[in-house]
C-alpha cells in the first residue's frame, strides 16, 4: 500500500467521504480501482475536479465535479460522438445528464441504464454491487436540523408534474425549490412513449379529427371502469387542449395525432413521426427550467413534511446526499413523486397476483412520495388498483409502446393466431395475453408499420425484433406455424379492406399489413401504472381523513388516485401531469402570496 501523508489523508478521507466513499476508499483518493486514483495516476490534482476552495465543498448536483468532467472530457453530446460500439450510453433519451450519474470518483461507477435495460455496458471501474437511490435503507430523521433555508414553494419531484408545477408557480412570481431524490431529472415522464392524449385541440381539427371533451370524459371513464373521480375526469378533459397548446409555447413539438387502446378517436398528440413523447417533453421542461433558472437540486430525498400545531404544511426535511440534513421551511408544498411501480414488495402486497412480475418503470418510483404524504394525514385511495401493460419486451424492462399497434400492428400467440382486439384497453390486452400459451404474445408489423413510427428504430438499435422477408420467414423467426401466421395476415388485410374486423371488433384498422419486411416483438405483460394515491380536490390541494384540504399541500400526477378509476388509458398520464402540474403550481403559488392566518 501507498505511504500517504497525513495532509493527504485528511483531505483524501474528506473527499472521498463527500462523494459517497467508504472509511477506507476515502483514506486511499489514489487507489487505482476508482477514476479518483486513475485520475492521480495520470497526474491530474483533485482540485481539477473539485476546485480550489478550502475546505472542499461538493453541492448535492455535484456541479463543480461535473464542470471538471466536461472541461478535461467535453459535453456528454461530444462524449457520445466519439463512443464506440453498439450501444451508446451517452446518446440516449436520458438527455443531458451528470456525468456524475453513471460515473463515481471515490466509489465504483454504474451504468444508470442498467436499471431498465438488460445489455451489458462496459463502464470504467464498476460497482460490484449496483445500489440506486431507492435500495437503500430508509435514512435517520435527526431530531433537530440547524441548517436552514426558506423558499415559498418546494416541489418533490422532477417528472412532468413536478417540473410544469415549478415552471408555473415560478411564472407566478413564487420563489421556487425543486427536490429530486435521483441522481437525474424527468422521472417516469422521460419513459412515456405514446404521447398526450387531449381533445378538441386545433391539430386534431388540422387533421379533420372530430373529437369532444364529453367524448374524452366519456372514454376515460369507460376505461377506468367509472371508478374515477367524475369531476377530476372533467378537469382532465376539459383543460386538455389548453395543456396542449401550453407545452407547445414552451417549444414542444406535438402536431403529430395518433390513436391509444380505448380511445374513440386519435387523440394522442406527439411529436412529428411519432417519436417518443416523453424524452421529448422532459428536454423541453428541463430547457424551460434552466431558462429561468429554476433551483433543481439532485441527490435530495425529502424524508419528511414539517407542519405547524395548526396542520399547515410548512416545509420539508431534505436529506442530500453531500449535504446530509437540513430544512426548507416554505409557504406551499407540491408533491410529485410518482408511484410506487418499481416497488416489487409493495406491488404485491397490493397485488399479490403480481408478485414476480417484470416493471416498465425507472428506479426512483417507489411510493416514499405517498408515504411522505400519508404521514402528514393525507387519505390513500384505490392503492389496489394497479396497472399491467400487456407489451413489455420479453426479457426486459423495455415498454413497446401502445402506440405500435394504435399504428397496425397486431397480437399474435404461439399458434400464429390473433387473440384480442389489439387497441382494447391495456387491463383486458394483459389479461387476453396471460391467457395463451407461454403468458406472451408476438407483436406483428410490417416496414409499413415502422415507417409509420419514428421510435420503433429504437427497438432495432436494442435488438429487440425479428424480422423475416415474408410471413413465412418470420414465422420461422420467432417459431410459430408458418401457414398459421400467414393466414392470419391474410385475414387482417381482408379486414382491413373491408374496414370491418368481425374476428375481434378492432374499431380502428389503419393500416394492411403487407409491406416487406416482416416483423416482431415478443411481449408479456409487466407492472406499469399504480392508479391510486393521494385523494386531491379538484384544486389539486391533498385531503386529510376528516374531508378538509391539508392547508399548504397540493399533489399532481401518479403520485395522487383518482383520475384514472381501476385502469388507465394510454396517452392519459402525460395529459394528466400536464394539467394538474399546472393547477398545483398555480395554487401553490396563490398560497405562497396569501396572507397567513394567525
Amino acid at each position: 500500500m501507498r505511504h500517504l501523508s497525513s495532509s493527504r489523508l485528511i483531505l483524501g478521507c474528506l473527499l472521498g467521504l463527500l462523494l459517497g466513499a467508504s472509511p477506507m476508499q476515502a483514506a486511499l483518493p489514489q487507489a487505482p480501482g476508482f477514476l479518483a486514483g486513475q485520475h492521480a495516476k495520470n497526474g491530474i490534482a483533485c482540485a481539477e475536479c473539485h476546485g480550489k476552495g478550502r475546505p472542499v465543498k461538493v453541492d448535492d448536483n455535484e456541479t463543480t465535479v461535473n464542470e471538471g468532467c466536461v472541461r478535461c472530457h467535453g459535453s456528454l453530446k461530444e462524449v457520445g460522438a466519439k463512443a464506440q460500439g453498439h450501444i451508446n450510453p451517452h446518446v440516449s433519451h436520458l438527455g443531458d445528464i451528470a456525468c456524475t450519474a453513471c460515473h463515481g470518483g471515490h466509489r465504483g461507477s454504474w451504468a444508470y441504464c442498467g436499471n431498465c435495460h438488460g445489455f451489458e455496458l462496459k463502464i470504467p471501474f464498476p460497482a460490484t454491487v449496483m445500489k440506486p437511490a431507492e435500495a437503500a435503507p430508509k435514512p435517520p430523521q435527526p431530531a433537530s436540523v440547524r441548517r436552514r433555508e426558506r423558499t415559498d414553494v418546494v416541489v418533490i419531484g422532477s417528472g412532468a408534474a413536478g417540473m410544469v408545477a415549478a415552471l408555473t408557480a415560478h411564472d407566478a412570481g413564487a420563489k421556487v425549490v425543486v427536490l429530486e431524490k435521483q441522481p437525474i431529472t424527468g422521472g417516469n415522464s422521460m419513459l412515456a412513449a405514446g404521447g398526450m392524449n387531449a381533445a378538441a385541440t386545433r391539430f386534431q381539427a388540422k387533421k379533420g379529427i372530430k373529437d369532444s371533451v364529453e367524448l374524452m370524459v366519456k372514454d376515460t371513464m369507460t376505461g377506468g371502469k367509472n371508478l374515477n373521480e367524475l369531476e377530476l375526469v372533467k378537469i382532465l378533459a376539459e383543460q386538455s387542449a389548453a395543456s396542449v397548446e401550453y407545452l407547445t409555447e414552451l417549444g414542444a413539438d406535438l402536431s403529430d395525432v395518433g390513436r391509444m387502446g380505448g380511445a374513440s378517436v386519435d387523440r394522442t398528440h406527439r411529436p412529428q413521426g411519432g417519436k417518443a413523447v416523453g424524452a421529448h417533453i422532459v428536454d423541453v421542461l428541463r430547457a424551460n427550467a434552466v431558462k429561468r433558472k429554476l433551483d433543481v437540486r439532485v441527490n435530495s430525498r425529502v424524508v419528511r413534511l414539517l407542519e405547524n400545531r395548526q396542520g399547515r404544511i410548512t416545509g420539508v426535511l431534505v436529506q442530500g446526499r453531500h449535504r446530509g440534513f437540513y430544512r426548507i421551511d416554505a409557504k406551499a408544498v407540491v408533491l410529485a413523486a410518482g408511484g410506487f411501480s418499481a416497488n416489487p414488495e409493495r406491488v404485491a402486497h397490493y397485488q399479490p397476483t403480481f408478485q414476480g412480475m417484470t416493471s416498465s418503470n425507472q428506479p426512483g418510483a417507489t411510493g416514499d412520495g405517498l408515504d411522505l404524504g400519508a404521514a402528514a394525514g393525507g387519505v390513500l385511495k384505490d392503492m389496489e388498483q394497479i396497472q399491467i401493460h400487456p407489451s413489455i419486451a420479453a426479457g426486459s424492462r423495455i415498454l413497446i409502446t401502445e402506440a405500435v399497434r394504435g399504428n397496425g400492428a397486431i397480437l399474435v400467440n404461439r399458434e400464429g393466431k390473433r387473440f384480442v382486439n389489439e387497441i382494447t384497453t391495456r387491463d383486458a390486452a394483459s389479461k387476453a395475453t396471460l391467457a395463451q400459451p407461454g403468458q406472451s404474445a408476438f407483436m406483428v408489423f410490417d416496414e409499413g408499420v415502422r415507417q409509420s413510427l419514428k421510435q420503433i428504430d429504437g427497438y432495432f438499435h436494442l435488438e429487440l425484433v425479428k424480422e423475416g422477408a415474408t410471413p413465412e420467414a418470420l414465422a420461422a423467426a420467432i417459431q410459430v406455424p408458418p401457414q398459421a401466421l400467414k393466414e392470419t395476415l391474410d385475414r387482417y388485410n381482408q379486414a382491413v379492406a373491408a374496414k370491418a374486423d368481425a374476428e375481434f371488433k378492432r374499431p380502428d384498422l389503419p393500416r394492411a399489413l403487407t409491406t416487406p419486411k416482416f416483423y416482431a416483438i415478443e411481449v408479456k405483460p409487466g407492472v406499469h401504472y399504480t392508479m391510486g394515491g393521494l385523494k386531491i380536490s379538484t384544486r389539486t390541494e391533498v385531503m386529510a381523513k376528516d374531508g378538509k384540504p391539508i392547508p399548504g399541500f397540493f399533489a399532481a400526477g401518479e403520485v395522487t388516485g383518482g383520475v384514472h378509476g381501476a385502469n388507465r388509458l394510454g396517452g392519459n398520464s402525460i395529459s394528466e401531469t400536464i394539467t394538474f402540474g399546472r393547477i398545483a403550481g398555480a395554487q401553490a403559488a396563490a398560497a405562497a402570496h396569501a396572507p397567513v392566518k394567525p
